[in-house]
């Protein structure tokens, strides 16, 4: 009786596989983005203003989008690959990760 409910739980998810992506890249990068911030102002600290401030809208308006929209078909597919019995608890198993990540963070 587990077993089928595991494997209706997965058929449910399945159709739903990118918006599935898209909530874990997202929330992986609210949760780091200003790691990442932190790291690239560390590394272009010394240069003029306006080089860093462009830098800056390059990151966050084209390098985010571009992880985004590169990296959520990649997890989708590799969602896509997980057989049934596997498919809805590693997702759920992900999205309790995401949320005790975040409540560490103080984000939640």
């Amino acid at each position: 009786m587990f077993e089928s409910w595991i494997v209706q739980a997965s058929q449910w998810v399945r159709p739903h596989l990118m918006a599935v992506s898209l909530m874990v890249v997202a929330t992986l990068l609210v949760l780091y983005g200003n790691n990442i911030n932190a790291a690239v102002r560390r590394q272009i600290h010394h240069y003029h203003f306006v080089l860093r401030t462009t830098l800056f809208i390059l990151l966050c308006a084209f390098g985010y989008g571009l992880l985004t929209s590169l990296l959520t078909p990649f997890l989708a597919r590799q969602l896509a690959q997980l057989p049934n019995y596997y498919l809805a608890p590693v997702v759920l198993i992900v999205t309790i990760t995401l949320g005790v990540l975040a409540e560490r963070k103080g984000q939640a």
